[in-house]
């Protein structure tokens, strides 16, 4: 039996493609995640591994649809062929067990350059990152107060004010006065 599991890393994206291909390609079972694949514990992941069975292929989309990283996914796959289950990645075409030294072979080198796609990427956003920083843009949550606002609860604080009236006269939070006065 072809096993599919899909994944996309944030709810928004779709899984619409990668499902399409999984039942062209003949999946008779499919597993989802909406989730990162950085993340240790992804259910569709596993209940897909608790699924499959000796004789069985799981089928991936991509290589990089099914592992965090390159050992991440050579540990995947070889547990799959000690239980004697096949693995196929449908856009490289991969499909790797124990009897095919080339499908071994050709499993390693597009997991490597899947890992080495991952890291740039990461590479370029923290690149961008630090060239917005150097600009003056800084990132996360804008500031809730203004810096009038910052003035004014320094000043009442220090005229002894409590803090519950200075939160209810800015209609904010005890913690974001504490927060601002902290700062």
């Amino acid at each position: 039996m072809k096993v599919g599991y899909a994944r996309v890393s944030t709810a928004v994206q779709n899984l619409d493609l990668q499902l399409d291909s999984l039942k062209e390609h003949g999946c008779e079972e499919l597993f989802t995640d909406k989730a990162s694949g950085a993340k240790d514990k992804r259910q569709g992941l596993e209940d897909a591994l608790r699924f499959v069975r000796p004789d069985d292929t799981l089928v991936v989309w991509r290589l990089d649809r099914l592992g965090r990283n390159m050992q991440h996914l050579i540990k995947i796959v070889n547990n799959l062929n000690e239980k004697g289950i096949s693995f196929h990645s449908l856009q490289e075409n991969i499909t790797m067990d124990k009897a095919s030294a080339t499908g071994q072979l050709m499993f390693h080198l597009f997991a490597a350059f899947a890992e080495f796609e991952r890291n740039l990427i990461q590479e370029r956003s923290a690149a961008g990152r630090a060239a917005a920083r150097a600009r003056g843009r800084l990132g996360g949550r804008p500031e809730k107060l203004s810096k009038k606002e910052v003035e004014m609860i320094r000043d009442l604080t220090t005229t002894g004010t409590p803090i519950k009236d200075i939160a209810e006269i800015l209609e904010i939070s005890r913690t974001t006065v504490y927060r601002y006065l902290e700062k």
